[in-house]
């Protein structure tokens, strides 16, 4: 197996981790880090695994970037610092314990969460009206209608078993209710989406969130 680390943002180094070889890069790595990295991977034959140690948002990058490329047959292990929606969803654990999954695991077909930008969603989405006002719309999970009408957001999370992801309407303090399926659909005036804490640039009138055709191969 070809094996190697993508330190994002100068994340502390497990000590499992240590021996393997190791590219630096930003918290979210860019495109040109991953396309010198590529190429080593696997170039001896073996099966390649790339351990993503960082954030939600450093994994997002490196997942939407795999789909691009259709190179999804690479093995992605996750080592977050500290707890994130990401390593609840796919329940990696964290520091020395993430490490050492990603490392020892085994890789299994995941779903993987796209959107209709062809973004990655790793963690979680929050959906709100414009500068954060109450989003005003229609959303549904498959053919269940979520909401229609005005709500404080709309929170939307991959699940590591099918159909794939989840989504949850809030409502003040009320408890969520979180409904599973393959698709979620927002039609709306205008609605502003951060994907893993990276807010978008401008509103939209629609989104969709929906299990990809094909899985990723997470190592757990």
């Amino acid at each position: 197996m070809s094996t190697h680390v993508l330190r994002c943002n100068g994340a502390p180094v497990p000590i499992t981790l240590a021996p393997l070889p190791i590219t630096q890069t930003s918290a979210i790595p860019d495109t040109s880090d991953l396309d010198e990295l590529l190429p080593i991977l696997g170039a001896d034959g073996s099966q390649p695994r790339l351990i993503v140690l960082g954030e939600d948002a450093g994994l997002a990058a490196v997942l939407t970037h795999l789909l691009r490329l259709e190179r999804l047959s690479v093995e992605i292990g996750y080592v977050p610092v500290d707890r994130t929606y990401g390593s609840r969803a796919y329940e990696t654990g964290t520091g020395s314990a993430a490490a050492k999954r990603a490392v020892e695991g085994k890789a299994a077909p995941t779903p993987l969460i796209r959107d209709d930008t062809g973004t990655v969603l790793v963690g979680r989405a929050a959906v709100t009206g414009a500068g954060g006002a109450k989003l005003t719309g229609e959303a549904y999970v498959d053919d269940v209608r979520l909401f229609t009408g005005k709500v404080a957001a709309l929170h939307i999370s991959p699940t590591l078993e099918l159909p794939g992801v989840r989504a949850a309407v809030q409502r003040g303090f009320r408890k969520r209710r979180w409904i599973a399926g393959r698709a979620v659909q927002l039609g709306t005036p205008g609605a502003l989406v951060v994907r893993d804490g990276i807010v978008a640039e401008r509103t939209v009138p629609r989104s969709v969130f929906y299990r990809h055709n094909e899985p990723w191969l997470l190592v757990r």
